[in-house]
């Protein structure tokens, strides 16, 4: 992931460019060379490009990273109050937990509209196959942050374990077999 610095490194290069773009144009002026107003055309844009850069310097990028979640797929987003996360059936509660940590972090955006709701809901589910025609979503957890509040202390974690047994029966999941534990 790029960082501030990276950016500000970008825009200094971006910088020069620009003057030797300008400084070619100008030349292009002095000797009325058929491409000068191209030369400006693309001097313009160098100049909009580094600002941009510049800017991306200017602000910081940060993201949370919980220990211990694993990787997930946003299946639905509607922008405002709900989303729904992809798991695998084989996932432990203590992965369970901070996922949907990462996740809540992750989603939050100051640009979500609420529509008369105050809070992100974000499921995770699972699909599983009980029979080879059949494909089945299993939710089987969900955690609600403030739409409004970035430093949100308090998310409200529910973890419905006998839906999450459920998906790991059909699943076939034997976390004791494969090494893991629920709870360690």
């Amino acid at each position: 992931m790029s960082t501030t610095l990276d950016f500000i490194v970008a825009a200094k290069w971006a910088g020069i460019a620009t003057v030797a773009s300008a400084a070619i144009a100008a030349i292009g002026f002095f000797f009325q060379w058929g491409i000068r107003f191209r030369l400006v055309g693309v001097t313009g844009f160098m100049g909009v490009l580094t600002a941009g850069l510049f800017a991306l310097g200017l602000v910081p990028f940060t993201r949370t990273q919980i220990p211990g979640s694993i990787h997930y797929s946003v299946v639905f987003d509607n922008g405002g109050p709900q989303a729904v996360i992809a798991l695998p059936p084989e996932v432990t509660d203590d992965q369970l937990t901070a996922t949907l940590k990462q996740a809540a972090s992750d989603l939050y955006s100051p640009g979500r509209v609420g529509r008369g709701d105050t809070q992100l809901s974000i499921r995770a589910r699972s699909l599983v196959h009980p029979d080879s025609t059949v494909t089945r979503p299993i939710y089987f957890a969900q955690v609600k942050r403030s739409l409004f509040n970035r430093e949100d202390d308090t998310l409200d974690i529910h973890i419905d374990s006998e839906k999450l047994a459920l998906a790991r029966q059909i699943a076939g999941v034997n976390l004791e077999e494969s090494g893991q534990s629920q709870r360690e």
